[in-house]
């Protein structure tokens, strides 16, 4: 939200597996966070902006917190969720209705009431008439609001957001129609340090960061100033291969990290300096090649290789991803900051390259000083598409351009007109003979 006036927030909270995720989704009408059956699944904090009656607010999900767990996940996600309710305009605090009030509600009630915030109780599961009297008994936890809804059948969902957002301005927080921000992807296997990286480019601790693999579950994003231009980076789930994904959660982690992936205008592919590159690697990268994203590659834990030499692990890169050639190769520490700064004029060159067009007339003039090794009558040259820079190429041929020579083509257009850190697409069309005067 930066470089724009702050919207209202309104977090949602409670213990693990009482609907907090549906919930989210339902309010923020998407797909945001992931929704199951095994508890602490969402482990981050996720953002979305939503409007209620033309009120606009930003929505909160938080981690299932369990307060007296010590272990190491459980104490971050309740550190995550202080900080969103410290920022909080109005916290929703969601209870199992099916359920009897447990120890970790009644604790987590206490934390809730020591904040000064308001706060409703919903309670959530009340699908039928029946059931809406038990909502009552948890006014017994002290706060004066408490509504019974239904999240997975959207009941009572209205009666909440007209109590939630009374209190706030209508219209809050207009977004500039003339804002365009650069959306980047940071993508890679478990534990190669993403969120890290999250942490070091937005300057706060916003993911969640552990060493134990595959902690981040759902997707995290920041919105990020810098020389005037809004990033926002969006810290996916470690990718492991489907094989490797045997619980429901990391499946679907899989599926979001790909959407993400698609919707994203930079695809940042982030490697570990110490483990070298593996063919997951490979296999990652593969997905943002294929959605025709803009790419960067990122080094991370430059600091703790061993024999640090930039040529010889940049050639290890191109050996074993040879699709990426045009990929430029960046070299970092997300965990001291070295080297992180750069990442922001690399990642919006990337992204001016894959937004770039060339003329008709620039093309051909570019067409005539070319000369290809093979055969090849290339008459005429222009682009159709950006986002990848898709060029149609008509030819006398009746059939596609040979590899090589497309790739040479490739090349020079590359080196041409500076599209350094996209793909390039080219189709072959034949061209039609003009009919003879009289026929």
């Amino acid at each position: 939200m930066s470089g724009q006036e702050r919207l209202p927030t309104v977090v949602i909270v409670g213990r693990p597996n009482v609907g907090k995720s549906t919930l989210f989704n339902c309010i923020s009408g998407s797909r945001r966070a992931i929704v199951g059956n095994e508890p602490g699944i969402t482990r981050d904090r996720i953002y979305q902006v939503a409007e209620h009656r033309g009120r606009r607010f930003e929505l909160i999900d938080t981690g299932g917190i369990l307060p007296g767990d010590k272990a190491q996940i459980p104490v971050e996600v309740l550190k995550q969720a202080r900080v969103a309710l410290e920022g909080a305009a109005h916290i929703v605090f969601l209870i199992d209705g099916r359920a009897e009030i447990t120890a970790t509600d009644r604790e987590l009630a206490q934390i809730l009431r020591k904040l000064g915030k308001p706060v409703v109780v919903a309670v959530n599961k009340i699908d039928v008439a029946a059931r809406e009297i038990l909502a009552h008994e948890f006014h017994t936890l002290g706060f004066p609001d408490v509504m019974p809804v239904s999240a997975e059948h959207r009941l009572g969902l209205e009666e909440l957001l007209d109590h939630v957002t009374a209190a706030f301005p209508a219209g809050a927080g207009e977004e500039s129609k003339t804002t365009r921000s650069i959306r980047v992807a940071i993508i890679g296997r478990p534990n190669v340090g993403k969120s890290t990286l999250l942490n070091a480019l937005t300057g706060q601790e916003r993911a969640i960061v552990t060493p134990v693999a595959g902690t981040t579950r759902d997707a995290v994003d920041e919105a990020v100033s810098h020389n005037g231009v809004e990033y926002v980076f969006v810290d996916t789930a470690g990718i492991r291969r489907k094989g490797k994904t045997r619980l429901m959660a990391e499946k679907l982690s899989v599926v979001m990290a790909r959407r993400h992936i698609r919707m994203a205008d930079v695809a940042l592919i982030l490697l570990d300096a110490t483990e070298g590159v593996v063919g997951l690697d490979a296999t990652i990268s593969g997905y943002a090649h294929e959605e025709g994203r803009a790419v960067l590659i990122g080094v991370n834990k430059w600091d703790a290789a061993e024999g640090r030499n930039k040529p010889a692990f940049t050639e290890q890169v191109r050996d074993q991803m040879k699709f990426l050639d045009y990929a430029p190769v960046a070299f970092f520490s997300a965990k001291t900051g070295a080297g992180v700064p750069p990442l922001f004029g690399l990642l919006r060159r990337s992204w001016e390259a894959a937004c770039r067009r060339i003329t008709t007339g620039e093309l051909n003039r570019f067409l005539e000083k070319i000369e290809f090794d093979r055969d090849v009558r290339v008459r005429y040259i222009t682009q159709a598409g950006v986002r990848p820079p898709t060029f149609v190429v008509f030819t006398d041929e009746k059939r596609p351009l040979h590899f090589s020579s497309e790739r040479f083509l490739v090349n020079q257009l590359r080196r041409q007109f500076d599209f350094a850190g996209t793909p390039i697409v080219v189709k072959t069309k034949v061209r039609e003979k003009r009919r003879r005067a009289g026929r």
